[in-house]
């Protein structure tokens, strides 16, 4: 590997770039993770999202700095970029480690939360009926819209009398499931190539410009 100045000054901003692309792709899963339940309650996906924004920043100061060579705005980057690293790599943790009963749980109370009309949207996009099988009466949280539309849908047979709609959870679990996985795997990944910058930082920072003024190195 080499060791000179514009070798690590070129690293930096490739890095740099690089973290641009990865904000956009962890933007991008967590939007997906969100969007793909519509109504769950998904915190810790949240947390993913909010690292890229993070990140998206992060970049681009790193990139100013290493074009510049600027102490000051390099140590902040570093030490931004570091508990960054540790903030993501535990949520991709978290997420790698929440089990369907959790998922079921937070799924539960986004239910609860959401008015009638996204209950209905909810429905007919995964063409299910109620949350569970929880009885309604006993917790009114898990009330739904009528299900007469979509169970046509669902039993295209008018024949088969028993037919009826999935519940929403059962449709849904697979989705989320797969959202958390996702997020918690890239987000796992790309957390070790922010430890690498951390490193990439400190070595280009103690590094003096052929170019500039040796005065002027602090």
């Amino acid at each position: 590997m080499c060791g000179g100045f514009t070798c690590s000054k070129n690293a930096l901003i490739s890095l740099n770039i690089l973290y641009i692309l990865v904000s956009f792709i962890l933007i991008g899963v967590a939007v997906y993770g969100r969007a793909a339940s519509i109504v769950t309650n998904l915190p810790i996906v949240g947390g993913i999202l909010a690292c890229g924004v993070i990140l998206l920043v992060i970049s681009l100061l790193g990139l100013v700095g290493a074009v510049k060579h600027h102490q000051v705005i390099l140590f902040f980057y570093m030490v931004i970029l570091f508990f960054l690293f540790l903030i993501q790599f535990s949520i991709a943790c978290a997420c790698l480690a929440v089990n369907m009963e959790q998922q079921e749980q937070w799924a539960e109370q986004g239910w609860g939360q959401v008015d009638n009309d996204t209950k209905m949207e909810v429905q007919q996009a995964f063409l299910c009926c109620g949350f569970d099988n929880k009885i309604a009466l006993d917790q009114p949280k898990m009330s739904h819209p009528s299900c007469e539309l979509i169970e046509p849908k669902c039993c295209p047979d008018p024949a088969n009398k028993g037919c009826h709609c999935k519940t929403c959870m059962s449709k849904l679990q697979s989705t989320i499931n797969y959202a958390f996985k996702l997020c918690g795997w890239i987000g796992l990944f790309f957390s070790f190539t922010e430890f690498l910058g951390v490193w990439l930082t400190v070595r280009y920072r103690n590094q003096k410009d052929p170019r500039a003024n040796p005065s002027a190195f602090l």
